[in-house]
C-alpha cells in the first residue's frame, strides 16, 4: 500500500476516498463487530500506517452487503467513522460478489437510515442482472438502464439522501445528474473523458478495461461538456486508480485503470481535447473547480490549502514498483510498443 499512497501524494492529493472492495471487503464499522469482514476502523489504520496519515482527509465507505442494517448505519454515524457507503451491483465489478440487489437497500431501511444520519451514498450505477444481448447493445447498456429505472425511484423516495453517481460513462447518466438538485453529484474518471470503446477493442488494450466500460463518442462528448461547463458544480474528479499488479487473470480481466501519479495530467489532457483552453482564466477556473473544489464542497470538506502547478511540458512516465509486482499506469498500458517510453503532454510541479 505504501507506494500506492505515495503515488497519490505525488500528484497533489490531500485526501482520498478509499474504495472498500478489498478482500475481504470493508463491510463493518469496528474491528470487534461480529461479521467476517474487514472494518473501517482496521482499514483506516492500515492506510495511516502506510503513509496515509499525511492526508488531511480519508473517507472509507462502508461496503453495502446483505448483512448491512439500519442499526449499523446509525451506530457508524454516531462513532464518527462512517461518512459514506458504497453500493456495488452484485458481481458487477472486481470484488463485487458480496453485494445485494439495489432494491434491497431501498426496502430494508438502509438508505432511509443513511438519509437520516447524513451519510453519503456512493453508487456504481449499473443494472446487475441483464442478458448479455442488452448488457452492452446498440440500443442500451447496464448503466443507462440503471439511471432510467433505479435512480428516479431512489431520488423520489429519499429526496434528502446525498448521492454521488461514481465514474459515470454515458450521456444518459450525465443528463440525469444535471437535472437533479444539489443532493446528487457525479464523479468522472480520466479514461472516460479521453477514450471510447473503440480504443479498448482496437488491439484489445486491456489496461483500459474498467467497469463501467468506456462507451461511445457521443457519451464521451457529453461527459466532456458536463465537466468543462464554466458553471459546473455537480461533476468532479474520481481518479479510479485501481492498482492491479496483474490485469489479465485466469478468471478474466481485472476491472479498473491505474491513474495514480498522473491523474491531474490526464484530466488536463481531457479538458484540452474538449476544446477548453487551459491558458485562459475561464479554462483554469473550470479545471480547478472540477479537480479541486466541487468534490470537497459536496462532501462538506474544506478545500486544500496547498497547491500544485501543471505545466505544458512533456513528461515521461514509468511503472510503479511494489513488493507484489509492477503496476502499469493507464497511458503506458495504451502504448502499442511497451518497450518505448511513454510521455504525457503535461507535468506536475509542487
Amino acid at each position: 500500500m505504501k507506494p500506492l499512497i505515495q503515488a497519490h501524494l505525488d500528484m497533489g492529493c490531500t485526501g482520498i476516498l478509499a474504495m472498500p472492495n478489498t478482500k475481504p471487503p470493508v463491510a463493518k464499522i469496528l474491528e470487534k463487530d461480529e461479521l467476517p469482514y474487514l472494518s473501517i476502523e482496521e482499514y483506516l489504520s492500515l492506510i495511516r500506517q502506510a503513509g496515509g496519515d499525511t492526508f488531511s482527509e480519508i473517507i472509507v465507505p462502508l461496503y453495502l452487503t446483505k448483512e448491512t442494517t439500519p442499526a449499523m448505519i446509525a451506530e457508524g454515524a454516531k462513532s464518527g467513522l462512517l461518512k459514506a457507503c458504497k453500493y456495488y451491483p452484485p458481481h458487477g465489478t472486481t470484488g463485487a460478489g458480496f453485494s445485494a440487489p439495489f432494491a434491497t437497500f431501498i426496502e430494508n431501511g438502509v438508505f432511509a437510515a443513511m438519509a437520516e444520519h447524513g451519510i453519503v451514498l456512493c453508487i456504481h450505477g449499473e443494472e446487475h442482472d441483464m442478458p448479455a444481448e442488452t448488457y452492452f447493445s446498440r440500443q442500451t447498456n447496464a448503466e443507462e438502464e440503471f439511471y432510467r429505472n433505479y435512480m428516479p425511484r431512489l431520488i423520489e423516495k429519499f429526496p434528502t439522501l446525498k448521492v454521488v453517481c461514481e465514474h459515470i460513462t454515458t450521456a444518459v447518466a450525465a443528463d440525469f445528474v444535471q437535472h437533479c438538485d444539489s443532493s446528487v453529484a457525479a464523479s468522472v474518471t480520466p479514461q472516460h473523458l479521453i477514450y471510447t470503446v473503440g480504443h479498448l477493442v482496437q488491439g484489445l488494450k486491456y489496461h483500459l478495461y474498467c467497469m463501467p466500460l468506456v462507451k461511445f463518442e457521443e457519451d464521451r462528448n457529453a461527459l466532456q461538456k458536463a465537466v468543462t461547463n464554466p458553471d459546473n458544480t455537480k461533476f468532479f474528479a474520481g481518479t479510479d486508480s485501481a492498482a492491479h499488479t496483474e490485469k489479465a487473470t485466469a478468471c478474466g480481466c481485472a476491472a479498473g485503470c491505474f491513474t495514480g501519479g498522473v491523474a491531474p495530467q490526464l484530466y488536463a489532457e481531457a479538458f484540452e481535447m474538449a476544446g477548453l483552453k487551459l491558458d485562459t482564466h475561464t479554462g483554469q477556473e473550470a479545471f480547478k473547480r472540477f479537480l479541486c473544489l466541487n468534490g470537497p464542497v459536496f462532501y462538506g470538506l474544506p478545500p486544500a490549502e496547498k497547491t500544485f502547478t501543471l505545466i505544458k511540458k512533456q513528461n515521461e512516465i514509468s511503472a510503479l514498483h511494489t513488493d507484489e509486482g509492477d503496476i502499469i499506469p493507464l497511458p503506458m498500458g495504451m502504448d502499442s510498443d511497451p518497450s518505448s517510453p511513454t510521455y504525457l503532454p503535461w507535468s506536475l510541479e509542487k
